[in-house]
């Protein structure tokens, strides 16, 4: 169960009854401003990610292997978009948990993202073979 969806809110009625008791009306006026301009803040950052993401193509990245090697689990799908500059490709269903989408460079190497509940929980970075690497290596080398 997600529990930010139920301390969220809880924590912002506590914080508003707690600057009433302490302030009144006034409280409850300075603590909405500062909610409001939290909320502000939130929305002005997707909108510069969302900004950025437009001028390229879906699921495309610079280098699949950096993006790889930047990842970390726990971060949010805002936070990928932000990294790569660009949506990626999903792969899963609309609303399907868990949801996944797929960055490519321009050497065809790709990133594919695994999200639960909007956090990333894995990723495998896939590198085509280079031509001739299928020819095994002769005995004795390693």
């Amino acid at each position: 169960m997600n529990l930010r969806k139920f301390l969220i809110p809880l924590g912002i009625v506590a914080l508003v009854f707690a600057a009433w008791r302490a302030y009144g009306p006034q409280g409850i006026l300075t603590v909405s401003g500062g909610l409001v301009m939290w909320a502000l803040l939130h929305y002005t950052r997707l909108m510069n990610v969302m900004q950025k993401a437009r001028h390229n193509p879906i699921g495309w990245v610079g280098s699949a292997v950096m993006l790889n090697a930047r990842l970390k689990p726990g971060v949010n799908l805002m936070h990928v978009v932000a990294m790569t500059r660009a949506l990626g490709e999903q792969l899963s269903a609309e609303g399907q948990e868990p949801e996944i989408y797929r960055w490519t460079d321009g050497t065809q190497s790709h990133v594919t993202c695994e999200f639960v509940a909007g956090r990333l929980v894995r990723w495998q970075l896939v590198r085509p073979a280079a031509p001739g690497d299928d020819a095994p290596a002769p005995a004795g080398e390693s």
